[in-house]
């Protein structure tokens, strides 16, 4: 008999995988409808839908192994990350789908989040001031115009499967709609900075550095809150308080 293993639970959502299949309890239902929208539109390789009842999701494992993980070394070849680019450049030369994705808020709102995360990690003394503000500062460049592309919205190095050099498969669309493009781009290198040129070179065009360190900073700094209270640890080797450090 196969067992059940919890891959990630916390009080908005949970995965737990049985064998190949993965279900997904989301306690925001549009959350699962946008994931079923985005996979069914997205022109990369998805996971198969099994079946879906708002707040579930049955989905097929998808073959390979992922890219990398956030704060683990990372083995993968330059050609597999110019391969995840290029299905990044793919994903965001589709056609728009309907929805505004994660990546999609707006400058103000943005900024509006930034400040008050940054009082809090000050106030609180989680990090230090300098550090925060060297960052907010750094963060700035992503707070730009930008013209909207059919993001992923959360591609983390851990949502991306390869077989050698091939991508096989992206997961988790939950937070997929129109966005900036370079948000993807940035959250794919987050903590892995050094294989930003190679995704790049797959990725085509020209694509502004000082916007992906932008939005690495950004990204840090509004995600240390909620990590630390759903158990998660930012302070660990290579994660998100390394990633500001290493714009000191």
């Amino acid at each position: 008999m196969d067992e059940v293993e919890v891959v990630v639970a916390h009080s908005e959502r949970a995965t737990l995988r049985v064998g190949d299949v993965f279900l997904k309890v989301d306690a925001d239902r549009a959350r699962i409808e946008a994931e079923v929208e985005a996979m069914a539109s997205a022109p990369v390789p998805t996971p198969e839908v099994l079946w879906h009842k708002p707040p579930a999701l049955a989905i097929a494992a998808v073959p390979g192994t992922a890219l990398g993980r956030l704060g683990e070394p990372v083995t993968a070849s330059p050609a597999a990350w110019a391969a995840a680019g290029a299905a990044v450049r793919k994903l965001h030369d589709a056609p728009l789908p309907p929805r505004l994705g994660r990546a999609g808020r707006s400058v103000e709102e943005l900024r509006a989040e930034l400040d008050g995360e940054c009082e809090w990690l000050v106030t609180n003394g989680v990090l230090p001031a300098e550090l925060v503000a060297r960052n907010r500062e750094v963060a700035e460049a992503a707070l730009r115009p930008w013209t909207p592309v059919f993001t992923h919205g959360d591609l983390q190095i851990a949502h991306v499967f390869l077989d050698g050099d091939e991508v096989t498969g992206i997961i988790d669309w939950s937070e997929a709609g129109q966005g900036d493009g370079l948000f993807d781009l940035a959250i794919l290198t987050l903590g892995h900075e050094r294989h930003l040129g190679d995704l790049v070179a797959g990725y085509g065009g020209e694509v502004d550095l000082d916007v992906i360190r932008g939005w690495w900073s950004m990204r840090s700094l509004l995600a240390i809150h909620w990590l630390v209270e759903h158990g998660f640890d930012p302070f660990a080797p290579g994660c998100e308080v390394d990633v500001l450090r290493a714009r000191m």
